[in-house]
């Protein structure tokens, strides 16, 4: 048996793009084309992507999830968070979410935003627990099924994060 011995946030690199893909494919009706990753890591100077990685004992490593996020101006824009089904449910998203959010007040955003199917309830509890709120509707965004977008939004960037590293600090 390999067992885990950590879940390592890191920068994504271009070497990691091809595992994320598969996250991407396992992940969402309409995935990124590889290239748009590629464009990310290469050509947005906005973008900041980063992935968890699953260390094991044997050094073996693998990519569990993934973020990318745009900083426009003092705004965050979350543009894909996503977790392999094998490691949903262990507080990766929220470890992913967090370091993106953080780096983003370092970077001088005051707010964020993103937007999620309305009926991924799942995503939606995720970032209402950072104190995201709907403000918002995409009518027939999804050109998959046309199904509507919620546009969520985070104010005080600042005190939505310190809440929330004081609750997981608590929760250790």
């Amino acid at each position: 048996m390999i067992t885990t011995i950590a879940i390592n946030i890191r920068p994504m690199q271009v070497d990691d793009v091809e595992q994320v893909c598969s996250i991407d494919r396992q992940s969402f009706n309409l995935p990124w084309p590889d290239n748009a990753y590629y464009h990310e890591l290469r050509d947005n100077p906005a973008a900041r992507l980063w992935v968890a990685e699953d260390v094991k004992l044997s050094g073996e490593r693998k990519i569990v999830g993934m973020i990318v996020m745009w900083l426009v101006l003092d705004e965050a824009h979350i543009a894909t968070l996503a977790v392999h089904p094998d490691f949903r449910r262990e507080g990766i998203a929220k470890r992913l979410l967090m370091v993106a959010l953080q780096e983003a007040i370092q970077n001088g955003a005051h707010k964020a935003m993103l937007e999620v199917r309305a009926n991924n309830e799942t995503a939606q509890d995720l970032y209402r627990h950072f104190g995201f709120e709907v403000v918002g509707c995409r009518p027939r965004y999804y050109r998959d099924n046309h199904e509507d977008a919620l546009l969520m939004t985070l104010g005080e960037l600042r005190e939505a994060v310190l809440k929330i590293v004081y609750q997981l600090s608590v929760d250790s």
